[in-house]
């Protein structure tokens, strides 16, 4: 059975046609993404649970009752919390107020792997245990390293409670990709050779069964989500479809990046360029030990989340195949041209 609220305090149920009690209650926040209605989609069809879902920005109804788990979707939706004007740390602290609201002794979070911040030295791939180094001049993601500290020690406070921690990859998808990650698909594959990082692109549906996995298995711990491997950069690139640009030194990128930021001409924020030159590519070994696996690669994720065009996703046999057509198609069509013009001149030429 599924219930669901509104912005406003009252709940209303979808579907009371089993009066029985169920086994397990769940309390959703922070639905109001595409990704987070997959999320809430996924969870619906589990088996012997009841979920509440909360759109809105009120805090939890104590009147609902005592649920067992509280799956939040919103700590890292950069989006929402711009649009709400809130920071992720104070998200993270109403979600704990919640929690004591409504009895919950176990949280499922979604953060994401930009806490483990983008560095040249870092382990290829990032395990759960790698240090957290976010790059202290993206806000955002600094803020969320803290909030994770927060619902850390929140779990620590009391030996019944849980925390299943999911770091998703950049989450991507067909309709509903954040800003974030346009951000960074628009800054990936911009440097020469082997210079390039890999990039990492995790399906919203996936992201969807790892949240429904934590909540079904009970999981407890941190757990990166990410498909099998990584696109290399020179790959990113051509899947994009762009030409590489005159590389620039950090900082003087760095300078006109941020002046491109400000007068809305560029797509990537200051803070969030080093997560487009160093790698910061995550294990997902721990997640599929539990039973999951990933069901899109990266690069179709990619290819869904923005919309590349249909020439990169043509072969290189076929571009060579299509690139000798058009220039066949060139030749000859020049060539008929040439014929009439030519007639029309020898016309001139003889007419008395």
């Amino acid at each position: 059975m599924t219930l669901k609220i509104d912005a406003e305090p009252a709940a209303t149920p979808v579907d009371r046609t089993d009066t029985r009690e169920p086994a397990r209650r769940v309390y959703m926040r922070g639905a109001r993404s595409p990704l987070a209605w997959r999320v809430a989609d996924v969870l619906a069809g589990l088996s012997d649970v009841s979920v509440v879902v909360a759109s809105g920005d009120s805090p939890a109804d104590p009147s609902l009752g005592k649920f067992d788990t509280i799956v939040d979707v919103g700590v890292a939706d950069h989006d929402l919390l711009g649009r709400r004007g809130a920071s992720v740390t104070a998200g993270a602290h109403d979600l704990l107020i919640d929690a004591d609201r409504l009895g919950a002794e176990r949280l499922v979070v979604l953060s994401s792997a930009m806490v483990y911040g983008a560095l040249a030295n870092n382990p290829l791939p990032i395990t759960e245990d790698a240090l957290l180094r976010p790059d202290t001049n993206f806000v955002f993601a600094r803020q969320l390293a803290a909030a994770e500290e927060a619902i850390e020690a929140w779990r620590a406070s009391s030996p019944d409670r849980e925390v299943a921690m999911l770091r998703p990859a950049v989450p991507i998808a067909g309709g509903g990709t954040s800003s974030i990650a346009r951000a960074l698909t628009a800054g990936f594959g911009q440097r020469f050779g082997e210079s390039a990082p890999g990039a990492q692109f995790v399906h919203h549906d996936d992201v969807a069964t790892a949240v429904a996995l934590a909540v079904e298995r009970r999981l407890d711990g941190v757990y990166n989500v990410a498909p099998d491997g990584s696109i290399p950069g020179e790959q990113v690139r051509a899947l994009s479809g762009q030409r590489l640009r005159l590389p620039l030194p950090d900082r003087v990128a760095d300078v006109i990046g941020a002046l491109r930021w400000r007068f809305q001409r560029g797509p990537i924020p200051p803070g969030l360029r080093s997560y487009t030159r160093e790698p910061w590519v995550v294990a997902n070994d721990k997640l599929r030990a539990q039973g999951w696996e990933p069901t899109v690669t990266n690069e179709q994720a990619y290819v869904e989340g923005t919309e590349a065009k249909w020439w990169t996703m043509v072969t290189p046999q076929r571009r060579q195949e299509i690139a000798l057509g058009a220039m066949i198609g060139a030749l000859v069509a020049g060539t008929v041209i040439g014929v009439i013009m030519g007639r029309r001149w020898w016309r001139r030429r003889v007419q008395p």
